[in-house]
């Protein structure tokens, strides 16, 4: 049984980085632009209307462990496992290391930290729900793979 819900909990986990990118971009980008739009123009406040989408996953999470573990049937909590360890990945990488909302990582020399800041940052250039770019959180795309060691290379000149 556990490592039925431990498998689970891993495959939803990758699956979560799929299901993250197609949310933002039809979703946070679309119908519920008036939600996210303040992640974009940023309004000063602590807490953004942005942060709801985390109740959006966080209840499903908690329903399929919840119900799951009532019930014995283990993939389903599997299922919210691994949606919660995403939303942990997630809070780590966009909130801790990319927006530094909470300083404890201001500065990194890792490339994957340096890359997944700067598809961020290529993200953020567009205020406005139209014509955005990198919309995954945990997998980098090549181009900015590619800038960060033209980058190193510049500096090692």
């Amino acid at each position: 049984m556990i490592w039925i819900t431990l498998i689970v909990a891993l495959l939803m986990f990758c699956l979560m980085e799929a299901i993250t990118w197609l949310t933002h971009k039809y979703i946070m980008h679309g119908f519920l632009w008036y939600l996210h739009r303040d992640h974009h123009q940023p309004t000063g406040h602590l807490l953004e209307k942005n942060d709801a989408f985390f109740l959006i996953f966080a209840i499903p999470s908690w329903l399929c462990i919840m119900l799951g573990l009532q019930h014995n049937v283990y993939w389903v909590a599997g299922i919210g496992f691994g949606i919660a360890l995403y939303g942990l990945a997630y809070f780590l990488v966009h909130e801790v290391i990319i927006h530094q909302r909470i300083k404890w990582f201001t500065r990194s020399n890792n490339r994957y930290i340096k890359a997944i800041r700067w598809a961020h940052k290529m993200h953020h250039k567009h205020l406005h729900k139209h014509d955005g770019e990198s919309f995954g959180m945990l997998v980098v795309d090549k181009k900015y793979w590619d800038k960060i060691k033209h980058d190193e290379a510049l500096q090692a000149k």
